[in-house]
């Protein structure tokens, strides 16, 4: 049993990262860092300044405010090597003392978002053996971040926004651990068509591991801390034609620089095509980049939307350097 659990750690560790390229990858939390769902991913993950469209407060605390309606969205990836990663999220904005039924009553301060979600990821039907050499059966590993976001509009220009992530991690059995971490985020609306945005993820988000269960008194403590990433976007809308594009530097205290960039193309009424490029490495030019195109359609009626939405995400270091994100979305009034 102490053998398999060895061979379920060096299993993990070789699919989540190739440590020579991609250091920040072997650091906790590595699935919370891949995007959320086929919008956001099919525009590089530079999502913290677009405050159009669908929305969801992973990117930034501070985007629930501007969410039209009540949106719900539900999202699968296909990937290699056994993998798994899904979402779930719900986003609504509302108005504090609202008088009537005009929802647009009031001036923007009194308006506040909610944005309530969950990341699911894993890897199944890894082979344990011992030793020897015979089989113990087949293992697997889930990690989840679930977070819930709030957010306030204090004026016409600027918005702050807060996340609280609860983290879960079963790796081996009666090997799990949780945690929390924190979000900041803020918006600034310069005008019309331009919108910057800066946030702080994963603030004193952390694992503590105790191996005691298995190894007993031969097991330890160990504290594993998420890197602390700084985002700073930016993002121009216009129209006719109706295009958002928007580009994000984030660093962390991993060493890593990142730049990323998406552009989003309403080609038709209820058609949006999308493309995206995301993690250029100033610190390490050698790391591939994920480039990404995508797609939604929308079916609208009088008083709610249903959308599909299609990704397909380059992976450098996957066995067919394919992802495949698909998505529902269902905005309501």
């Amino acid at each position: 049993m102490k053998k398999s659990i060895l061979i379920l750690l060096i299993f993990s560790g070789i699919i989540s990262a190739q440590s020579q390229f991609s250091g920040i990858n072997s650091r906790p939390g590595a699935f919370s860092r891949m995007g959320f769902g086929a919008r956001g991913m099919s525009m590089g993950n530079a999502m913290s300044a677009v405050r159009e469209g669908n929305l969801v407060s992973y990117y930034n605390p501070a985007l629930s405010v501007f969410q039209k309606g009540n949106l719900f969205q539900v999202g699968y990836s296909i990937l290699s090597l056994d993998r798994s990663l899904n979402f779930i999220n719900y986003t609504k904005r509302f108005q504090f003392g609202r008088k009537g039924n005009n929802p647009n009553a009031g001036n923007e301060s009194s308006f506040a978002g909610l944005s309530i979600g969950l990341i699911n990821s894993g890897v199944s039907n890894i082979d344990g053996r011992d030793g020897s050499g015979n089989k113990l059966g087949e293992f697997s590993t889930s990690e989840n971040q679930f977070f819930i976001s709030f957010a306030k509009r204090f004026s016409t220009k600027l918005a702050f926004g807060i996340s609280l992530k609860f983290y879960h991690y079963k790796l081996f059995e009666d090997i799990t651990s949780s945690g929390l971490g924190l979000d900041i985020g803020a918006l600034y609306l310069l005008n019309k068509n331009i919108t910057v945005s800066f946030v702080l993820s994963d603030l004193n988000a952390k694992y503590k591991w105790d191996t005691s269960s298995i190894y007993g008194q031969n097991g330890n403590t160990s504290t594993d801390r998420f890197p602390l990433l700084k985002k700073i976007g930016i993002s121009y809308m216009i129209k006719n034609p109706n295009i958002i594009a928007a580009i994000e530097f984030e660093s962390s205290n991993a060493g890593t620089n990142y730049l990323r960039g998406g552009i989003e193309y309403n080609i038709h009424t209820n058609l949006y095509l999308r493309a995206g490029l995301d993690k250029l490495n100033f610190s390490n030019f050698s790391i591939p980049v994920r480039p990404s195109l995508g797609f939604s359609y929308l079916y609208k009626q009088d008083d709610w939307t249903l959308g599909f939405d299609y990704t397909f995400v380059y992976e450098p270091y996957s066995l067919f350097n394919d992802q495949h994100v698909l998505g529902l979305t269902f905005n309501f009034n």
